[in-house]
């Protein structure tokens, strides 16, 4: 039994016929983990996967205890995508705790992610609307359920008035929280569709307000993201797509080198520098991830998402040492998957 529910753990290890060898500090292709959690969160997957949610519970009061808003929505998103196949150990920390923030969070981020999958996606998400309420009123400095509240609102197909209110709150609760930032950006490019010169407004805004070290560095990269593949749209320069890489490229070495937490920026980094042909910065970064691939943004482009992952890494050490390149990611315009939220 237990070697079937460690099999279900959300990670997993390339497996290939071949050993594909790389240059010094770049890992061979078979010591590639696909959303590996990192170590605080890694016990807690495993104590959920044999029903226990104490570990988990544990994990979510620390980052609300600390402030720690990135990770606790990271942490959150995570443990409710476990759910969604194992949910025995959320139920259980729901019946013996009803009113616990951390639960009723995870179970508001479960109820979402449920219902976006549905072709009655934006009528389920009304229904949702009390268990993010009851998530939010758990501890007014949070933000992650504000997060929540936006990805809900763009779902469930709001209006602007109410969609900035919800803008205010969450920005009132911490002023430059990426995941709130995200929802945002994705509401704005899914309202008016096409609109990446709006989209790069509002990311390079927060961007530039936004300290050094934090994540929303990295908001203009993502905007780089949905525009190059999208297809849609007046152009965008080429300049504006670079400055947006530059100053993801000027985060990532204030981030840990080799880590699970930053790997996500990272993957969405090099897929963006890859489109932009620019390979030695594509290799710096792949060489500071280390061996994590994540399955954003490579599960928009393919159907195997670490295997793509490892096919783009092979052309950019090619690309990087004066080879031809190839282009596994497709032109802009390629089919692009909608289901992030």
């Amino acid at each position: 039994m237990v070697g079937t529910m460690a099999m279900q753990l959300p990670f997993i290890r390339a497996s290939r016929m071949t050993r594909t060898p790389h240059p010094a500090g770049h890992p061979d292709d078979d010591e590639v983990l696909l959303d590996a959690p990192d170590a605080r969160l890694s016990p807690a997957l495993v104590a959920a996967a044999r029903g226990e949610h104490g570990p988990a519970a544990a994990l979510l009061l620390a980052t609300r205890t600390a402030g720690e808003w990135e990770r606790r929505d990271r942490y959150v998103t995570r443990l409710a995508a476990f759910a969604r196949s194992r949910p025995e150990w959320l139920d259980a920390w729901l019946a013996l705790a009803p009113k616990d923030p951390d639960a009723l969070l995870v179970g508001a981020q479960l109820a979402v992610d449920r219902a976006w999958d549905s072709p009655a996606r934006a009528e389920l998400l009304r229904e949702v609307s009390p268990l993010i309420t009851a998530a939010a009123r758990g501890d007014q400095r949070d933000p992650v359920p504000w997060r929540l509240a936006l990805d809900h609102a763009r779902g469930a197909q709001a209006g602007h008035t109410y969609f900035e209110e919800l803008w205010a709150a969450a920005v009132r609760r911490a002023p430059h929280h990426y995941g709130c930032h995200v929802a945002a950006l994705r509401y704005l490019a899914a309202s008016w569709h096409g609109s990446h010169h709006e989209c790069f407004d509002f990311a390079d805004r927060a961007a530039q307000d936004a300290p050094a070290g934090t994540l929303v560095q990295a908001l203009p990269v993502r905007a780089a993201f949905g525009y190059l593949t999208d297809g849609c749209g007046p152009e965008v320069p080429r300049e504006r797509l670079d400055a947006a890489a530059d100053r993801a490229i000027a985060l990532s070495p204030l981030l840990p080198a080799a880590d699970p937490w930053p790997a996500r920026m990272r993957n969405l980094l090099v897929f963006v520098l890859v489109r932009l042909e620019r390979w030695q910065d594509a290799r710096e970064q792949l060489r500071l991830n280390g061996p994590y691939a994540t399955s954003f943004p490579w599960d928009r482009v393919s159907d195997d998402p670490l295997g793509h992952f490892l096919d783009v890494r092979g052309q950019v050490m090619a690309a990087a040492a004066g080879e031809p390149p190839r282009h596994p990611q497709g032109e802009r315009g390629g089919r692009v998957r909608g289901g992030d939220h």
